[in-house]
């Protein structure tokens, strides 16, 4: 019976007898560190697990200073003062537009970049963002309703965020640094909503 298990552990029945020979704690601090009465285990292992582990710990502790980045909203000075605006409440009922705002039902699709740009979480309103682009620098462009929004820098296609009805406006910059809600771009609408185009292959 013993010459049985030996064999299939991977002993000779000489292996074997010496395992039990061993004192316990021996076979213990073998396990541990690689000699001893261990047959076959290599000394290394424990050199590479502690190596396996560490990194994995630095991994996760950089993958966890990048989740606590603070994200600061961008506040911005509207030239126009309306008297209900997007994240007010009326009657404990939510505002999601505002004057200046276009309602668009996106039915499931993607909201896209309309071009090569920031984006940036803004400061009031419900689920905004600012959309800036170097195509056009003294506009900004806000999406509201939008949800797990993509911030930071987006080549022109990319998704932006999710949503199932997006309010949608058009700022221009001020001499004095306020912005004002002009009439909305419709090209960068429909830019914001189409498929990007397929790459040409040659």
């Amino acid at each position: 019976m013993t010459s049985t298990l030996a064999i299939a552990f991977g002993f000779n029945s000489g292996s074997a007898r010496s395992y039990r020979s061993t004192p316990r704690r021996s076979r213990q601090l073998g396990r541990f560190f690689g000699t001893g009465a261990t047959a076959g285990y290599r000394p290394h292992a424990l050199g590479q697990l502690i190596l396996g582990l560490g990194l994995g710990l630095l991994l996760a502790t950089l993958g966890g200073c990048r989740s606590l980045t603070p994200v600061v909203p961008r506040q911005i000075v509207l030239k126009q003062a309306w008297e209900i605006e997007s994240g007010d409440r009326v009657a404990g009922q939510l505002i999601t537009g505002s004057l200046g705002d276009v309602s668009v039902q996106l039915q499931g699709t993607r909201l896209r970049a309309p071009f090569a740009g920031q984006i940036e979480l803004a400061a009031r309103g419900f689920h905004c963002i600012y959309f800036s682009t170097a195509e056009v620098p003294a506009y900004l462009f806000r999406y509201c309703g939008v949800r797990r929004p993509r911030l930071g820098q987006v080549e022109a296609g990319e998704a932006m965020g999710r949503g199932s009805q997006i309010q949608f406006a058009t700022l221009r910059s001020q001499p004095d640094g306020t912005w004002a809600i002009v009439e909305p771009s419709d090209r960068v609408l429909e830019r914001s909503l189409n498929q990007p185009l397929p790459a040409l292959r040659f």
